[in-house]
C-alpha cells in the first residue's frame, strides 16, 4: 500500500472525512463551556476542549472499529471501513487509538487536577462505550453519558467544581443522544438483526419513532428548565424552538423508517446543536446581568 493509500486509510479510520461526530460531541461541550463561565469563557480553555474533542473523537473511531472489527464486513453502511477490509490492521487501530489519547491527555494537563481526573472517566467511557452494544439494550444512552462528560469537564476547568446544572445537563445531552443515535440505529437495524447487536431501535421496536420524539422532547425540556434556572435572556429560548422545529423536521423524515431518509435525520442534529449554541451566545450578548458562573 503507497503512503497516500494508507494515509486515506488512517483519515477514514479515525473519520476525519465524516465530521458530524466530531460536531456532535463539540455542540454540548460548547454549551458548556459558555454557561460555566457566564458567557466569558477562557479562550485557552476553549482550544484546548475543542482539540480534545477532535482528538477523542477520532481516538474513539479507532477503538470502535477495532471492536467492531468482525461485524463491520456484514453491515452495508461499514463493511468498506479499512478495518473492515483489511487496508489497516487491529493493531494499528489500537496504536493509532492510544495515540490520539494520549496528546488530548497531554492538552488536559494544562488544566486544573479536578479537570485532569474527569478525563480519565471520559476516556473510559469513550473507550469501553463501543462493547456496550453486546450486552446493553440502550447502548445510545451510553454514549450520551460518554459524548457529553465533556460538560462537567468544563464546568470544572472554569470553576474548579461540578455543580448541580452540569449534571442536569448532561442528563439533558443523554436524551439527545438517544434521539439521534436511535435514528442512526434505524438505518443499520436489518444487519444488527441478522448479527445479533443490540440497540435503541431493536429494542423500541415498533415504538422507535415515538421514542425519538420523547428523547427529544425530554433533552430540550430539560434545556428550557435550565435556561429558566439561569434566567438566560429570549434568545436562548428562541434557540430552543429553533431546536424543536428541527426536531420535528426530523420526524417528517424517520416516520416512514426509509433508511436514507433516517441517515438524513440523524446528521440533521448537528442543526441542533448550532441552534443551541447560538441561542446561549446571543443570550450573554443580550443580558448583561446574567448568573455568576456555575450557578
Amino acid at each position: 500500500m503507497s503512503f497516500a493509500d494508507r494515509l486515506d486509510a488512517y483519515v477514514r479510520l479515525i473519520r476525519l472525512d465524516r465530521p458530524i461526530g466530531i460536531l456532535l460531541l463539540l455542540w454540548p461541550t460548547l454549551w458548556a463551556l459558555w454557561l460555566s463561565s457566564g458567557g466569558r469563557p477562557d479562550w485557552t480553555v476553549v482550544a484546548i476542549f475543542v482539540a480534545g474533542t477532535v482528538l477523542m473523537r477520532s481516538a474513539g473511531c479507532a477503538m470502535n472499529d477495532f471492536a467492531d472489527r468482525d461485524i463491520d464486513p456484514f453491515v452495508e453502511r461499514t463493511r468498506h471501513r479499512p478495518l473492515a477490509t483489511g487496508r489497516i490492521a487491529p493493531v494499528e487501530a489500537l496504536l493509532i487509538a492510544a495515540a490520539l489519547a494520549l496528546i488530548a491527555f497531554l492538552l488536559v494537563l494544562q488544566l486544573n487536577r479536578l479537570t485532569v481526573l474527569l478525563a480519565v472517566v471520559a476516556a473510559l467511557l469513550a473507550a469501553t462505550y463501543p462493547f456496550t452494544k453486546r450486552f446493553l439494550p440502550f447502548p445510545q444512552a451510553y454514549l450520551g453519558v460518554a459524548f457529553g462528560f465533556g460538560i462537567p469537564m468544563a464546568y470544572a476547568a472554569h470553576t474548579d467544581s461540578v455543580p448541580l446544572t452540569a449534571w442536569v445537563l448532561l442528563a439533558a445531552n443523554v436524551f439527545w443522544s438517544i434521539a439521534y443515535d436511535t435514528e442512526y440505529a434505524m438505518v443499520d437495524r436489518p444487519d444488527d438483526l441478522k448479527l445479533g447487536i443490540k440497540t435503541s431501535a431493536i429494542t423500541l421496536g415498533r415504538y422507535d419513532v415515538a421514542g425519538v420524539m420523547v428523547a427529544h422532547g425530554a433533552f430540550l425540556a430539560i434545556l428550557a428548565a435550565v435556561g429558566v434556572a439561569l434566567r438566560l435572556a429570549f434568545p436562548y429560548f428562541l434557540g430552543l424552538a429553533v431546536a424543536a422545529c428541527l426536531a420535528g423536521y426530523q420526524y417528517t423524515l424517520i416516520r416512514d423508517r426509509d433508511r436514507e431518509r433516517c441517515f438524513r435525520a440523524f446528521l440533521h442534529n448537528n442543526w441542533v446543536g448550532a441552534a443551541i449554541y447560538a441561542g446561549i451566545v446571543a443570550s450573554y450578548w443580550v443580558n448583561a446581568g446574567s448568573p455568576a458562573p456555575g450557578a
